[in-house]
């Protein structure tokens, strides 16, 4: 297959754009792309306004909103609480009116004493006492609120504060514990709220549909042939564990909520390996796989095959895919997802690279060289 190159996009396919976007960047989000991505991808494939774009693995809603914000309808599915909740509030409409009022009503309520009894130990040890009072004491009243849209607001921008104002450190895939000052809670709280009030009230919308749940991308509850494009970006080979990062926030705000994403090689039996393995190298002509990326491909067989299901006739498919680094050397994602999409009838019209860097072993050693790349596909 035919690589091209699109090293000016490169910064695109990262979240890095978006911080300086109102609304993009009230949930940082280290996996996602940027809304100038969406934006392109909408005009290199021609779309109009009143489509219907999915996003099977929506993260924080970066599709979602730039469709709401560009006429087109969207469906967004997520199986991680945080994301799901993001993607919803950011494309809620809102009373800035309400706002306003909620907010200074929840500041000026008396601080009581929370309950630490369900709060874990881990948890506890990420914040200095007066934080986590204040974060359980502003989250309780929250959550008691009748409005969804406010409440979801209001513990949005809680969210936000809370890990701002925590010792905890999302270094890659893990959550290290860092003492150091942290500022008030309450007054960065209020900050808060304020800057996202305004972000509100400046914010250009249009009446598009957005549609946002929990939902697996295996196995999707939409009709046959209903969309007519999809932007998306599937976890990352060998980069699936990252949803760990956002522990601290899901037994706050998210408990007991979620569904299973896509596998690790963790839990296959040697038997189903091999047979999955064998099926695998049938549809892309042989191509290299390790241990870990056999049930990653597997899984992601079964979306490309549910994308096809769900798409009409014509419909455009853009997907943002990084390669898998490996000691043994790279797995290239990209040309093994096109291959996978050609078998299950989608026709590739393009692979482009992104960017690419180098895969190394034990830091030091080159294996190869590692591509981001942008996957245009064509029911």
């Amino acid at each position: 297959m035919i690589i091209k190159e699109k090293p000016e996009w490169g910064e695109l396919a990262t979240f890095v754009p978006n911080k300086r976007l109102p609304v993009y960047n009230w949930f940082y989000y280290k996996e996602g792309y940027s809304r100038d991505m969406v934006l392109n991808v909408m005009k290199k494939f021609g779309m109009e306004k009143g489509d219907t774009v999915l996003d099977p693995f929506c993260g924080v809603g970066t599709t979602l909103l730039a469709c709401k914000q560009s006429g087109m309808n969207s469906i967004g599915f997520d199986v991680q609480p945080p994301a799901v909740f993001a993607s919803i509030v950011k494309t809620n409409d809102y009373e800035v009116d309400k706002l306003e009022a909620a907010s200074k009503e929840l500041l000026e309520e008396k601080f009581q004493k929370p309950d630490w009894g369900t709060v874990t130990p881990f948890v506890k040890k990420a914040f200095n006492g007066h934080t986590l009072d204040d974060v359980l004491f502003f989250r309780d009243l929250i959550m008691r609120m009748d409005d969804g849209p406010v409440r979801d607001f209001l513990t949005m921008a809680l969210i936000n504060v809370t890990m701002k104002c925590s010792y905890a450190w999302k270094d890659g895939a893990v959550i290290k514990i860092r003492k150091h000052p942290v500022p008030p809670l309450r007054k960065i709280f209020k900050r808060q709220l304020k800057y996202m009030i305004k972000d509100v009230k400046k914010f250009k919308s249009t009446d598009a549909s957005c549609e946002v749940d929990f939902g697996d991308a295996r196995k999707m509850k939409l009709k046959d042939d209903s969309v007519d494009a999809v932007i998306t970006s599937p976890p990352y080979l060998n980069k699936i564990e990252y949803s760990k990062i956002y522990s601290i926030e899901e037994e706050l705000f998210f408990s007991g909520m979620g569904l299973t994403p896509l596998r690790s090689h963790i839990g296959i039996s040697e038997s189903k390996m091999l047979e999955e393995e064998e099926k695998l190298r049938k549809i892309t002509e042989d191509a290299v796989f390790n241990a870990q990326s056999i049930a990653y491909f597997s899984d992601m067989l079964k979306v490309i095959s549910e994308l096809k299901r769900v798409c009409k006739d014509g419909a455009k498919i853009a997907i943002i895919v990084g390669n898998g680094c490996f000691p043994d050397g790279v797995v290239d994602s990209d040309v093994i997802l096109s291959k996978m999409a050609e078998h299950t009838g989608l026709t590739v019209k393009e692979i482009i690279m992104l960017s690419k860097r180098w895969c190394t072993r034990h830091r030091v050693e080159k294996v190869g060289v590692t591509r981001e790349s942008l996957l245009c596909w064509e029911k």
